[in-house]
C-alpha cells in the first residue's frame, strides 16, 4: 500500500513547478514561502525548515490535509499561526493525508492563517493537500530577505523537549524551526527569509565523516531538496535575497563521536571550500550582501582558530569590487541547554537578540 502511495506523489512531483521564493496559486488564495515544491490542485511539499504556506478566510471552520512523506514512513510536525498567534504543533501521523480541524476562537470576520514546516528537509517532507476553509484572496508585501545558511543550529533542531524529553522520541520530535534564530529574526526586523540548513553538516567535512560517505553543504545546496539525488528539482535561486548569512563551521570543527576516525582540523580546506562556496553563491545572486558568522559552540583554541579563518576568507575577497564587502559576525559563547548540546529556543531567542541589530542596521544601509 505504502509504494502505491508513494508512487503516486513522485507522479505528482514530476508534473510540479518547482519554487522556493515568495510565490502564489494562480487564484491568489495560498501564498508559498521558502523552500517548497508546488504540485497541481494547489498542492505544495514543504521542504526546507519553516517552508509555509498561508491563506484568509471567512467564518469559523477551517480543516487543513497534511501528510507525511518520505521514503520511508514516520511521522512529522507542522507548526501553526492563527491570526498572528502562535498556536503550537501538529503531529502528522505516517499513513495517508490527514485532516485537522483548526480551532477558532476569534470573533474576526477574515482569519489568516500560517502554515511551517517545523523540521529539516533532511526529517522528510509535508504535502500539504488543501483546506476545507472558504478561501478569500490573499497578497504579500514586498519585503527586505535574508537567507540562512547554516547546520543543526540555524534548522533549531534538538531545540524543544516541551512535548517529548531529549532522551525519548526521535530526532525530529525536538525539533522548533519556527523559534529557531532566523525566523526569530525576520519576524523581529520585519524581512522575508530562506532556510536552507542541515543537522550535522559542514563547508568541508561533516560531525563524524570527513565527506566520504555524507554530502558536505557544497554538495546539496544547489538541489532544492538539500540531498544529492540527481532525480530531485534544483534549487531555482528565485528568492534573490538582500543578505545570506552562513553559519557553517560548527561540524567541520567537531570531534565527531570518539569511535570514528577523525582528521584533525584542516584550515585550508575550510577555507578553500568557503571560498568557492560565497564564489558560487555570487553567480547566482550578484547583488547580495554575505555575512559570515562564528560559532557559539565553538570557543577556546578551536574558536581562535574559527575566527581565523573566517577573516582570510573576508580577505581572499577585498580586492572584489564588484560585491559588497563581506560581513563577519561574531555570536557569544554560550553553554547551550537543549537536547544532545544544542541550543534550546531561549538560547535560540539569545543568538537571536545578538545577531538581528547587526543585520538590521546592514538592511537599512541598503
Amino acid at each position: 500500500m505504502f509504494l502505491k502511495k508513494y508512487a503516486l506523489l513522485i507522479l505528482f512531483l514530476l508534473i510540479s513547478v518547482v519554487s522556493i521564493s515568495q510565490t502564489q496559486n494562480d487564484t491568489k488564495t495560498f501564498l508559498y514561502q521558502g523552500r517548497i515544491e508546488k504540485l497541481q490542485h494547489d498542492n505544495v511539499i514543504l521542504i526546507g525548515t519553516a517552508a509555509s504556506v498561508s491563506f484568509n478566510f471567512t467564518g469559523n471552520e477551517c480543516s487543513i490535509s497534511l501528510q507525511s512523506v518520505d521514503s520511508y514512513e514516520h511521522h512529522n510536525y507542522v507548526q501553526l499561526v492563527l491570526d498572528g498567534k502562535y498556536i503550537g504543533k501538529i503531529r502528522v501521523e505516517k499513513g495517508t493525508v490527514q485532516s485537522f480541524p483548526i480551532k477558532i476562537t476569534s470573533s474576526k470576520k477574515e482569519h489568516h492563517l500560517e502554515i511551517y514546516k517545523n523540521t529539516e528537509a533532511q526529517s522528510g517532507n509535508i504535502l500539504f493537500a488543501g483546506t476545507t476553509a472558504k478561501l478569500t484572496s490573499i497578497s504579500f508585501k514586498k519585503k527586505k530577505k535574508i537567507e540562512f545558511i547554516g547546520d543543526s543550529i540555524t534548522c533549531g533542531a534538538a531545540s524543544d523537549p516541551s512535548d517529548i524529553p531529549c532522551d525519548q522520541g526521535e530526532y525530529m520530535d525536538h525539533h522548533n524551526g519556527y523559534y529557531a534564530y532566523g525566523p526569530r529574526i525576520a519576524r523581529q526586523i520585519g524581512t522575508d527569509y530562506l532556510m536552507s540548513c542541515v543537522s550535522g553538516i559542514g563547508m568541508y567535512r561533516n560531525w563524524n565523516d570527513e565527506n566520504k560517505d555524507e554530502a558536505i553543504m557544497p554538495d546539496v545546496y544547489q538541489n532544492l531538496y538539500l540531498t544529492k539525488d540527481a532525480s530531485k528539482a534544483k534549487y531555482d535561486f528565485a528568492f534573490q535575497p538582500d543578505i545570506i548569512s552562513i553559519a557553517l563551521g560548527t561540524n567541520d570543527f567537531s570531534g565527531g563521536n570518539g569511535k570514528k576516525e577523525r582528521l584533525p582540523f584542516n584550515p585550508e580546506k575550510y577555507i578553500s571550500n568557503y571560498i568557492n562556496f560565497i564564489k558560487m553563491l555570487y553567480e547566482h545572486n550578484p547583488k547580495v550582501q554575505i555575512v559570515i558568522t562564528n560559532s557559539p559552540m565553538v570557543g577556546g583554541e578551536r574558536g581562535v582558530v574559527f575566527e581565523d579563518c573566517l577573516n582570510k576568507i573576508k580577505d581572499a575577497f577585498a580586492n572584489d569590487k564588484t560585491h559588497k564587502a563581506i560581513q563577519i559576525f561574531k555570536f557569544k559563547s554560550m553553554t547551550p541547554k537543549g537536547c544532545l548540546g544544542h541550543p534550546d529556543v531561549k538560547d535560540q531567542k539569545v543568538m537571536a537578540d545578538q545577531y538581528a541589530p547587526f543585520l538590521k542596521k546592514l538592511l537599512n544601509e541598503k
